[in-house]
């Protein structure tokens, strides 16, 4: 089989204004980037007013491993799969970070033949969003800094006389804006700033990778571009020397960050292979940060379409949860029905069941282990009161026996439906069975329920996330996190919703263990305040906000060759 970035390159793609019109958008709501992708302008948004909205479908999946589950693989074949039924569907995908297309897994457009093209758009760069982010963002980290330097060398009306404002009595111990960029960067995590005579107060700081910045999760929550400048206003970069917050409105600095991102809030219209709309928009990395694409995007989309196909980031304890519990309170808009992607592979390889054998070869007593993974997956989706549709991602070494196996146990689950999926090697007709599951999923109607009530204190808001989202029997606050909560109480927050900064890679904190955690306390070891987003992140255990390179990253296999054309994504 060809590779993914060889399918891309050899398909043949529609002109994006095609597509555009396709999906009902008029010329005059596009911005042109060449012919293959366009951003929509948000004045769509009031033509639409009046459109009632298409079903939405999120897909989630179940513990993230090394071998790829397929989620976007399954978001877009889905996508596809729904069109060639007849349902007018639109995906509504993240944009890749360039951390991890350069650091572990080369791209992020889905795969072989369900896949966003073309491919190398997508993952490189694409309209220049995230750049925006870490732009904005970093004009922030210089403000505030700036600020201190000058109030720290100026008598209090020295300052006043020269600058027109009042001092701000920034304290440099309570600095909260760090600094971001998109590529994983170990070294950066701590640094210590202000080195020298002539460069203001020396004081610690650090980077953390920009999908993990407040302003990426501004951009996916915000309704329009007034809601993002007050929203971006009520960011709290620093505390006071008395312990009150100083904003960016106080700073001066909002609006500034608000025109850095006047283009960034409009989503990118792309296609998939066989020329389905997909609108891009907002972050990866749901285990640091919100991690799910746009409400905007997503409006636009339900607007348009029968069916809007979007992704949460990692396995349901992740993006989904956030999803739940964080988008759908801000754009007031609940899931349809869910599909949870599975494959083999991910469940023999959250059996725990240690083996040296080829994990590509039937082995059913570690399949059958591995179910329970699946199967708590399933139950933690069905409590958000929404349909789930297991889908099977199937590889081509993937048995007839363990695929029937795996189909009759998970009918005997509280799962909807369950359905083979070879989008990847078959495009739309290998997602048709699938799509017209979903289909019968999202005619029932849903019972969606939030885990939390917003009024709950936010220590009532992590233990139900830890006991009914992870399975913990409680929680632990570390000392700091508990100095932290003090002055978040203080500071009237309570009622915003919590973020859980996490590893993926397991149900609970720890990345070792596999299958089911039980008998575990969640270790709260920092609190970060998202006022102008409208949540607090709660980090958990050793979870880092900057990944690091790895020992063989992905940017060894990208290059070019002889012909000028990018080879190594995948």
């Amino acid at each position: 089989m060809l590779t993914d970035i060889e399918i891309s390159r050899q398909a043949k793609h529609q002109p994006i204004r095609d597509i555009a019109h396709n999906l009902g958008l008029e010329p005059s709501e596009l911005s042109l980037f060449g012919e293959t992708k366009s951003k929509v302008k948000l004045s769509v948004l009031n033509r639409l007013e009046d459109n009632l909205e298409g079903k939405l479908v999120i897909v989630t999946a179940v513990t993230p491993t090394p071998y790829g589950e397929g989620k976007t693989v399954t978001t877009i074949g889905l996508t596809q799969g729904l069109n060639a039924i007849g349902s007018k569907t639109t995906a509504c995908i993240r944009q890749p970070s360039m951390g991890p297309v350069f650091g572990i897994k080369g791209g992020a457009a889905g795969g072989g033949y369900a896949q966003v093209v073309p491919m190398e758009e997508l993952n490189l760069h694409l309209t220049g969003d995230i750049h925006a982010v870490s732009s904005a963002h970093n004009l922030a980290a210089a403000a505030i800094d700036a600020r201190l330097f000058h109030e720290s060398r100026l008598s209090r009306d020295e300052f006043t006389e020269l600058s027109g404002t009042e001092p701000l009595d920034i304290d440099p111990e309570q600095i909260l804006w760090r600094r971001v960029v998109d590529h994983n960067e170990r070294s950066l995590r701590n640094i210590t700033v202000g080195l020298g005579d002539v460069n203001g107060p020396i004081h610690d700081s650090g980077f953390d990778i920009t999908a993990a910045s407040e302003l990426m999760a501004i951009l996916a929550l915000s309704r329009d571009l007034k809601d993002m400048r007050q929203r971006i206003g009520q960011l709290i970069l620093a505390l006071d020397k008395h312990g009150l917050p100083i904003t960016a409105e106080k700073l001066g600095v909002a609006g500034a960050m608000t025109v850095i991102l006047t283009d960034a809030i409009e989503p990118t219209l792309m296609q998939t292979l066989t020329g389905d709309p997909c609108l891009i928009h907002a972050g990866p990395f749901a285990n640091i940060a919100h991690g799910n694409s746009s409400i905007i995007a997503d409006r636009i989309a339900l607007k348009l379409s029968d069916f809007v196909v979007t992704e949460g980031g990692f396995g349901s304890d992740m993006g989904f949860e956030k999803f739940c519990n964080i988008k759908v309170r801000e754009s007031g808009k609940a899931p349809d029905a869910a599909v949870l992607v599975v494959t083999l592979k991910a469940l023999k390889a959250n059996s725990g069941i240690a083996s040296d054998s080829d994990i590509n070869q039937e082995d059913m007593l570690r399949l059958q282990a591995g179910f329970a993974n699946l199967k708590w997956h399933i139950d933690n989706v069905s409590q958000y009161g929404i349909p789930v549709v297991v889908a099977i991602n199937r590889f081509p070494t993937d048995t007839s026996v363990e695929l029937d196996w795996l189909k009759t146990a998970v009918n005997e689950t509280s799962a909807f439906g369950c359905e083979v999926s070879e989008a990847f090697s078959l495009g739309a007709a290998g997602a048709e069975a699938l799509a017209k599951t979903v289909v019968n999923a999202t005619k029932h109607v849903s019972q969606f329920k939030h885990l939390y009530p917003t009024e709950a204190s936010i220590e009532a808001k992590l233990l139900t996330i830890a006991e009914a989202g992870y399975g913990a029997k409680g929680i632990a606050l570390s000392e700091e996190a508990k100095l932290q909560l003090a002055k978040i109480k203080a500071m009237g927050l309570e009622h915003l919703s919590v973020c859980v900064a996490k590893t993926p890679l397991s149900i609970c904190h720890d990345p070792k263990v596999k299958g089911i955690p039980s008998s575990f306390e969640l270790p709260i070891t920092q609190f970060k305040i998202n006022a102008g987003a409208g949540f607090i992140t709660a980090l958990v255990g050793k979870v880092m906000t900057m990944p690091g390179l790895g020992i063989k990253p992905g940017y060894l296999n990208i290059d070019i060759n002889e012909h000028d054309e990018i080879v190594g994504l995948a």
